[in-house]
């Protein structure tokens, strides 16, 4: 079973926006140094609706190399295209992966059971010895793997017996744990939802695939190993710590046009990538059409970690150690920052 705390690694790039390897090698070792279970390449966290497939086969190339009998290690292989997502499946397991994340696929909108008979089947079919896990986030794809097909994929196929559930409705996990039974895997999609996903009986998950562990691995991952060791209550406090990085997923800013106010929206990765520039390490822009945060994002986010900084200094302390950066001079002063939002909307 695919248990404990897993980062989904952003994808850092460098001034031309092409792939930084170099930074690559970096972030993986920050993780592996603090204690993550394994790490997801390529994931929607990895931007890989942008990267071509020649780049997204090569980065999960690299992340295998570097977790081979280190860490477990995940490739996101999923498309909205079959056959892309197969062949990428047969490349990550000459890479060297321990299993592949699909994500449900998106845009063109298939049904549950398409989704598992014309997408999912074909690939578990083809390489039976692949752990293969279903991605649950229909506010991103405008579509769902249903509970009642995931339990049918496990059913059949003793290498899908694993999700990732980021559908933001603790029934529908309810309804996969019912289905699915006490030894199928559920782990946590949404940061945020990981304590309560681990605590609630009916939905018992296993752990969490993180965005926020690409800057504080080593408390993402205690806060799980305490949760999976039924320690409630120091989970808790880390959770507690944690809770204001976990709101920075997606940032969501009002901002003045002239012809009135909008909402604006900062998705993943946008604001953890910008953070973790600001901060000194490996990241870089997204690439378009994400681009940058408006000047209300990005002082929320400076002033959620100047935050956290005061009050828990311990859970920047790694990441400042492994990069030998001063995280507090980074956040105080504005040329770190300046040039990493839009000066209007």
């Amino acid at each position: 079973m695919i248990k404990g705390s897993f980062t989904a690694l952003i994808t850092p790039f460098n001034e031309d926006n092409e792939v930084d390897y170099d930074g690559l090698k970096q972030l993986t070792e920050f993780q592996i140094a603090s204690g993550i279970s394994g790490v997801l390449a390529v994931g929607t966290t990895g931007e890989s609706p942008t990267l071509s497939w020649e780049e997204h086969n090569q980065v999960i190339e690299h992340v295998a190399r570097l977790c081979k009998h280190r860490c477990y290690c995940i490739a996101g292989t999923g498309s909205n295209n079959t056959v892309e997502a197969l062949s990428a499946a047969q490349h990550a397991v000459k890479a060297g992966v321990d299993a592949v994340l699909m994500v449900d696929p998106y845009y063109n909108g298939p049904s549950s059971l398409e989704i598992r008979r014309e997408y999912i089947e074909p690939v578990a079919r083809e390489l039976p010895d692949l752990p293969i896990i279903p991605y649950v986030i229909p506010g991103r794809t405008g579509t769902q793997l249903l509970p009642e097909d995931l339990a049918l994929l496990s059913s059949v196929f003793p290498n899908v017996r694993t999700v990732k559930e980021a559908s933001g409705d603790l029934e529908n996990m309810k309804r996969t744990r019912a289905c699915c039974g006490k030894d199928y895997t559920i782990l946590s999609g949404d940061d945020a939802l990981t304590f309560e996903m681990m605590t609630t009986p009916a939905i018992a998950a296993e752990g969490v695939i993180s965005v926020i562990s690409n800057l504080a691995p080593k408390a993402v991952a205690k806060m799980v190993a305490l949760l999976r060791e039924g320690n409630k209550a120091e989970a808790m406090q880390l959770k507690t710590a944690l809770d204001p990085l976990f709101d920075l997923v997606t940032v969501k800013t009002k901002e003045a046009t002239p012809y009135g106010e909008v909402v604006c929206r900062a998705r993943n990765p946008l604001a953890i990538k910008t953070l973790m520039t600001v901060l000194g390490l490996p990241g870089g822009r997204c690439r378009p059409p994400l681009g940058k945060m408006t000047r209300a994002g990005i002082e929320k986010v400076l002033s959620v970690c100047r935050t956290v900084l005061t009050n828990t200094p311990e859970i920047f302390k790694p990441a400042a150690e492994f990069f030998h950066v001063d995280m507090e001079a980074r956040l105080n002063q504005r040329r770190y920052w300046e040039s990493l939002y839009y000066k209007e909307y």
